[in-house]
């Protein structure tokens, strides 16, 4: 088993933990990487996009010229897309984009993504991180001690001192064990993740 130290938030080694290697020590797949990323930009699209096609537009009902005679291509309307004011061809329409990835599919991605981190040395194991106010200076101070930027901060359990204290930061998000995913993981350099967190990840997805 790969064994990581473990920081207490000053940025001092207070020990180490071992990880377990079904889930921080997996082989890459980067094709299953990749889909749960597109998988989750496409669950965040709107798909509220519209536009109307010929048969939307008013107007249109009277035939612009006769069929003959007047030196003008034969025209049935004049709401065709090839009007000013016609309607849209193949217009788009309200859509959800989600689509479908299997259950074990989706654990190995984030499995793979994990691992990396783990491959690269950024992934940094705390004691605890807890604050007794929400202080966003207090927060920048623990990150400055670990000597990260861009960081996902994982927590086990809420704490809204911890949430509300990162907020203002633009290169630090905070999540929960059960709200981790591909996206965000690739998204920030280095994973911040309590010891308990840990613990909570092996239980789930080992």
């Amino acid at each position: 088993m790969a064994k990581v130290s473990v920081y207490n938030i000053e940025g001092n080694q207070v020990g180490e933990m071992e990880l377990n290697d079904a889930i921080f020590g997996v082989e890459v797949n980067e094709h299953l990487v990749h889909m749960a990323v597109v998988n989750h930009l496409a669950a965040k699209r709107q798909g509220t996009q519209s536009a109307r096609n010929r048969s939307e537009v008013s107007g249109g009902g009277k035939k612009p010229w006769r069929q003959k005679g007047t030196g003008h291509a034969r025209q049935g309307s004049t709401r065709a897309p090839q009007w000013t004011g016609g309607g849209v061809v193949f217009a788009p329409k309200p859509r959800n984009y989600e689509f479908k990835i299997n259950k074990k599919e989706r654990r190995l991605a984030l499995k793979s993504v994990l691992t990396s981190k783990v491959n690269e040395n950024k992934f940094i194991v705390l004691d605890s991180f807890n604050m007794d106010e929400i202080k966003t200076k207090k927060f920048q101070a623990v990150m400055n001690n670990l000597k990260v930027t861009k960081a996902l901060v994982v927590l086990n359990e809420k704490n809204d001192n911890v949430f509300l204290s990162a907020r203002n930061i633009p290169t630090v998000k905070t999540a929960l064990t059960n709200t981790i995913n591909v996206y965000d993981i690739l998204k920030y350099d280095t994973v911040v993740v309590t010891k308990d967190a840990v613990d909570t990840i092996q239980e789930v997805y080992a």
